[in-house]
């Protein structure tokens, strides 16, 4: 035996498939969130760098152009007075730091209290110091072991000299806030996806429950108790899926139910007639050709009897299955007709069409002349010969009415439940007819896979009819 069909599957795997792809996609739409924030954040960091760069340029192009200095209203005489005065009049923030080239060498620098220090970068220095002597202004991004700058290199240009300004952004100092928004936002990620960790553990399990409960009924059915249930609870579609294994298990039940009455009722049944004709047999005289005349005949009469019998317990027995009736639109009155001529043969009886229904109904023709014609045997059986038997059908309140009346024995009121059961027989018939006692019951049957119910008032003190 292939051992994967033997293992026990994994509790909780269900909830666990379930459950990892949920903290995933929570996961993933968390560090998809958190990237596009970050993004975002940077970009906004940078143009807002690049803005305040592009002020300082504009700032010192003004000062340039107007070649005075604004506190002693003296001319500039070259861009080292141009450059002395605007860092001396600048203020900077956290993150920024400036220095003066005149020609390839530092001359100005920031104030000493200033944290960003140009100067002391040598491989920065080393990359603009090249373009301080150039006459385009720059903006561009240096990276260096010590750090990352967003850089703007400026010339101031006099006929006899030239000098520039290079005024450098430590990104890394000004990304620090973002660093700590995000790992910030880090530690919320987790705490998050922990929470919904135990969210979805607990929310898989409710809506796993049924399934769980379905497993459970399922191992607790066996062929000693079919009664167990799926508690049925909510509104979603694994209430409908309980809903709808608590009927295969009705369904299951009631077949499973059905074979142990059918086998009782056959080993009930059967064994009177086999034992009578094992009882003759075994009593015959061979050599009295009389005895073995009469004793073939009883035992071909209760073969017969038997063999009647198993067709109708057959038949009953298949009245669980789905395609037991194949109802379709007949004519009533038709149906009428046809069922009376074929009861005419039953019996020497006064036969009658009391009434006819014009009207159609969605029924099977086979299956409910079967259960009209039973009927009209048992009012064969249990009446008289030349007495009257009547069939009749209407349309009343939107529901066909099928009938056999008869003037036999009648039932009584009390008795009426005794025979619509299977072998069920009052005294009065037993002592009347021979029978099985299936006959009212298989009229039930066909009435029931129609969706109808049979009425009885054959009893002594009124009329006698069957429905």
């Amino acid at each position: 035996m292939d051992a994967s069909q033997t293992a026990p599957r994994a509790p909780g795997s269900i909830r666990h498939r379930i459950m990892w792809p949920m903290i995933l996609l929570a996961g993933l739409a968390l560090l998809v969130s958190g990237g596009i924030v970050s993004v975002i954040q940077d970009r906004s960091i940078t143009a807002a760098v690049d803005e305040r760069l592009e002020r300082t340029r504009d700032e010192l192009k003004v000062l340039a152009q107007s070649g005075v200095d604004p506190q002693t209203g003296d001319q500039f005489t070259g861009p080292s007075e141009v450059l002395h005065t605007f860092l001396s009049r600048t203020v900077l923030g956290d993150a920024e730091g400036e220095v003066a080239f005149v020609g390839d060498r530092i001359e100005w620098m920031a104030s000493e209290d200033q944290p960003v220090r140009p100067e002391d970068d040598r491989a920065l220095i080393a990359a603009v110091a090249p373009l301080a002597t150039g006459d385009r202004i720059i903006v561009d991004t240096i990276r260096t072991d010590r750090g990352t700058y967003r850089v703007l290199v400026a010339p101031v240009v006099y006929p006899t000299s030239q000098g520039a300004l290079v005024h450098v952004y430590d990104m890394d100092v000004a990304r620090a806030e973002l660093r700590t928004t995000m790992t910030l936002y880090a530690v919320v990620a987790v705490v998050t996806m922990v929470l919904v960790a135990l969210a979805a553990w607990f929310v898989v399990g409710r809506l796993l429950r049924p399934i769980e409960e379905l497993r459970a009924a399922a191992e607790s059915i066996d062929e000693r108790d079919l009664t167990t249930r799926v508690p049925v609870r909510g509104n979603d579609d694994l209430t409908a899926l309980s809903a709808t294994i608590n009927r295969m298990l009705d369904r299951v039940q009631t077949s499973v139910e059905g074979q142990r009455r059918l086998l009782d009722d056959v080993g009930h049944e059967l064994r009177t007639p086999i034992t009578v004709v094992r009882g003759h047999l075994e009593v015959v005289d061979v050599d009295d050709p009389v005895d073995v005349a009469q004793t073939r005949d009883l035992a071909i009469e209760e073969v017969d009897r038997m063999g009647g019998m198993i067709n109708d317990l057959l038949m009953l027995a298949r009245a669980t299955e789905s395609d037991f009736v194949r109802p379709g639109w007949a004519d009533v009155a038709s149906l009428t007709d046809q069922t009376l001529g074929k009861a005419r043969a039953l019996g020497d009886r006064r036969w009658r069409l009391e009434r006819v229904a014009a009207a159609e109904a969605w029924l099977d023709v086979s299956r409910m002349t079967q259960a009209w014609l039973q009927l009209a045997a048992n009012a064969v059986k249990y009446s008289e010969p030349g007495s009257p038997i009547s069939l009749g059908s209407r349309l009343h309140r939107g529901e066909v009415q099928l009938w056999v009346s008869d003037a036999g024995i009648g039932i009584a009121p009390e008795q009426l439940r005794l025979v619509r059961e299977r072998f069920g027989r009052t005294r009065e018939a037993v002592q009347h007819a021979d029978g099985a006692g299936l006959g009212l019951s298989i009229v039930e049957t066909i009435v029931a896979a129609h969706g109808g119910a049979s009425r009885s008032s054959r009893c002594p003190a009124r009329a006698p009819r069957s429905r």
